[in-house]
């Protein structure tokens, strides 16, 4: 395939299921749908002292970046002083923890929690000695009703247990595309040049421009480690390690997120996974050209306390917690064919 078809070409953006969708549901009916609690390890992160205000907020309405840049605005500080752990979506009633870079200003905290709860809820605070950053938070909780519900309720709980038990592949939502995949079009018109001379320069780091970048090229990361996936779950062998697997400590199969050398897999694997990637020769080229080192990311997501619910509304409450870095509807997604509401709600 040329770059020039590649780029005309449908970004494929639903990828095979391990179990096979049993059942039709609509997700997001209300925001009161999906609810998420961010974990935290506070005891490692937190205490009475440091330069960072730590709160924890409930928000309805409003995405994380969004809160960010206001907590910026209230506390008098830049948004790059502003720390989370995760991106929350906006249609939802989540909870998640922000960190503020207010050095020295320990008297003036309860003035800062009361200017804050007059937007949201601040349900608990602390202070920390660094700022929070991504992806460390110890996972997240969800309570998540399913309405209008299509089939057999036994078929349902049968592909529940299995799902408890043996977990769904671990795809990275199709959020992270972008609409109709226009965030990997826009990685293929990446000059990887120009990507590298930014390094290093934190003014540069705040560049719009350059931040885009990153999201486009994370996007094609993305991407490549669903295709190989997607690739593991068609041959059955998804949810083991092959051989040549770079062997995590609990020996869990991985899978690529792509850099320059490729993949830390050798053997069969290594060839599955560089095959897969050789389909799309401007994204090898474009990760060729980076210094970004290869990384991997494991195959399966699942469930922690995975637990059920039907309700009088004749809707199904589901309960679960992930670690950081995956995805609910990922994981919903392996036995239900969901109708996301909120996305006609997304220009509101």
């Amino acid at each position: 395939m040329t770059d020039h078809q590649e780029r005309d070409t449908p970004w494929r953006l639903c990828w095979p299921t391990a179990q096979g969708r049993v059942t039709r549901a609509r997700l997001k009916t209300h925001p009161e749908d999906f609810r998420v609690d961010e974990t935290l390890d506070r005891d490692t992160l937190m205490g009475h002292a440091g330069e960072h205000v730590c709160l924890y907020l409930e928000k309805t309405g409003d995405n994380t970046e969004y809160v960010a840049r206001q907590l910026a605005r209230i506390a008098g500080c830049r948004p790059l002083d502003i720390g989370f752990c995760g991106l929350k979506d906006r249609h939802a009633v989540t909870r998640q923890w922000f960190s503020l870079h207010r050095p020295g200003r320990e008297g003036e905290d309860p003035d800062l929690v009361a200017a804050v709860a007059s937007h949201w809820p601040v349900l608990a605070q602390g202070r920390a000695v660094r700022k929070l950053r991504r992806g460390e938070h110890a996972g997240n909780r969800f309570v998540i009703v399913l309405r209008d519900i299509e089939g057999d309720r036994a078929a349902i709980e049968e592909a529940l247990n299995t799902l408890g038990r043996r977990g769904a592949p671990n795809y990275f939502g199709p959020q992270r595309f972008g609409h109709q995949g226009s965030n990997l079009t826009r990685a293929l018109a990446l000059d990887p040049d120009a990507l590298k001379r930014r390094r290093g320069s934190s003014r540069n780091r705040r560049d719009k421009t350059h931040s885009e970048r990153v999201m486009y090229f994370s996007a094609a990361r993305a991407w490549l480690f669903n295709e190989v996936l997607a690739a593991r779950v068609e041959a059955g062998h998804w949810d083991r390690c092959l051989e040549g697997e770079p062997a995590p400590p609990e020996r869990a199969p991985t899978g690529p997120l792509w850099g320059d050398g490729g993949t830390l897999a050798e053997g069969p694997q290594g060839e599955l996974e560089r095959a897969v990637v050789a389909r799309h020769p401007g994204f090898e080229r474009l990760f060729s050209a980076t210094r970004m080192a290869p990384e991997r990311r494991p195959l399966v997501v699942r469930p922690e306390a995975l637990a059920w619910r039907w309700r009088e509304d004749a809707a199904l409450e589901v309960e679960f917690r992930l670690r950081p870095g995956q995805y609910a509807t990922t994981l919903l997604s392996d036995i239900f064919e969901l109708e996301d509401m909120s996305l006609g709600r997304h220009n509101e």
